[in-house]
């Protein structure tokens, strides 16, 4: 399990608000995206809709797909375009891995949310910094790394309320302008040979199956077998024993029964869409008597069973049905990913495999009201994020080729 949850006391980690470092780091954005992600070029398209709006004095969250850890950087070359430095929410966690990081961050307009429950101070700074319509703010809907590109999670409500509370208090100040948000897909393409970047990595998996190499067979039929082991390994470390039956229902089967089990020891009545919403009810339960430190060290190593449980079902998400298919052409993109997921699941890293082109596609933007229409049953800002970046997504998943 990687290191994403912290049982310490939380402290809010504020932005810098200078424009120095974002002018500094800009001369090394291309070689970090090169070097660290595999990310070699950056096609930024229709920046003009983000213009437009910036110019006519609008407060902007930009709400964008997130894939890829290097989203947050590749969005630096809209930022670039628009000659405007971006604030943007990012977990806790992050800040706490090293203190150069942590420096970083903070010089690129970060600051962190406490994903385990209600920070009021970050949605604060949030707010603020769309009163203030400065700079954009950038706010990830889906609540976490999807590593799928082409599919959508379930979104979070943050930028929703966020934007409208600004728009409330825009309003009532009198500050001239409104409150608009970009939906932003980021979309990458895998320019390098696709069986020689993943074929080590589906050879180290399988050795550690006790495996022969499997390079005799179809790349899909050995991407199913992977997946087929990994989660037989999860079924009989919960249940004891492998299921049967269809992999996809096995999945869920898997997912549901650990979290309905969890959810009714901590007494979680109210269930969140889709998974990454129930596991962050879940942590918000689970962490605060570790984080006050008033549990025995038995009770400590029980919760983190149960939060490394939570962890793992998350992950298990992100693998959507049907993604590489056996008796179809693939996107090639999608075979990446999923290798690129079994190697995480599996080992907790993922080595770099590029080169990665990266568009980045501005969406129209959308006027948020001070007030919902509670007459529409769903929130008419979410449903326009994820109308636009669904569009979007899906014509800049139709000039992939299909091997």
């Amino acid at each position: 399990m990687q290191n994403v949850i912290i049982d310490k006391p939380y402290k809010f980690v504020p932005p810098v608000y200078g424009k120095f470092w974002p002018w500094v780091l800009q001369f090394y954005l291309r070689r970090y995206l090169r070097t660290q992600f595999g990310v070699c070029s950056v096609e930024p398209r229709d920046v003009h809709y983000l213009q437009e709006s910036i110019d006519a004095g609008h407060g902007v969250l930009i709400a964008p797909n997130h894939c890829r850890l290097s989203d947050p950087l590749t969005l630096g070359y809209v930022s670039r375009i628009v000659k405007r430095e971006v604030h943007a929410m990012a977990s806790w966690h992050l800040f706490m891995e090293e203190p150069f990081k942590r420096f970083i961050l903070r010089r690129m307009g970060a600051f962190s949310v406490y994903r385990e429950g209600v920070d009021r101070k970050a949605i604060d700074t949030a707010v603020d910094i769309l009163i203030d319509g400065q700079r954009p703010l950038v706010v990830f809907a889906e609540g976490a790394i999807s590593r799928h590109n082409d599919v959508l999670m379930p979104m979070m409500d943050g930028p929703s309320f966020i934007a409208r509370t600004a728009a409330k208090r825009r309003e009532k100040l009198g500050t001239p302008g409104g409150i608009v948000v970009h939906p932003v897909a980021i979309r990458y393409f895998f320019k390098g040979d696709l069986l020689k970047s993943v074929a080590p990595v589906l050879e180290e998996i399988e050795s550690h199956f006790s495996w022969y190499s499997q390079e005799d067979r179809p790349l899909t039929r050995r991407l199913q077998q992977i997946g087929q082991a990994l989660l037989s390994l999860k079924e009989i470390e919960y249940f004891g024993f492998a299921r049967t039956g269809d992999f996809y229902e096995r999945v869920d089967s898997l997912m549901e029964d650990v979290l309905v089990k969890l959810e009714k020891e901590w007494q979680i009545k109210e269930r969140g869409d889709g998974v990454v919403a129930r596991v962050k009810a879940l942590r918000s339960a689970i962490l605060p008597g570790m984080v006050t430190n008033n549990i025995s060290p038995e009770e400590r190593r029980r919760r983190w069973k149960q939060l490394a449980s939570c962890y793992y079902v998350q992950q298990m998400s992100h693998y959507p049905r049907n993604y590489v298919r056996n008796s179809e052409k693939n996107i090639p993109e999608h075979i990446l990913e999923t290798v690129e997921r079994f190697e995480e699941d599996f080992t907790d890293r993922v080595r770099i495999h590029g080169p990665l082109h990266a568009v980045v596609q501005v969406g129209r933007a959308i006027p948020v009201a001070s007030h919902r229409d509670r007459s529409q049953s769903e929130d008419p800002i979410m449903l326009g994020i994820r109308t636009q970046l669904t569009e979007m997504l899906t014509k800049l998943s139709a000039e992939s080729p299909k091997i």
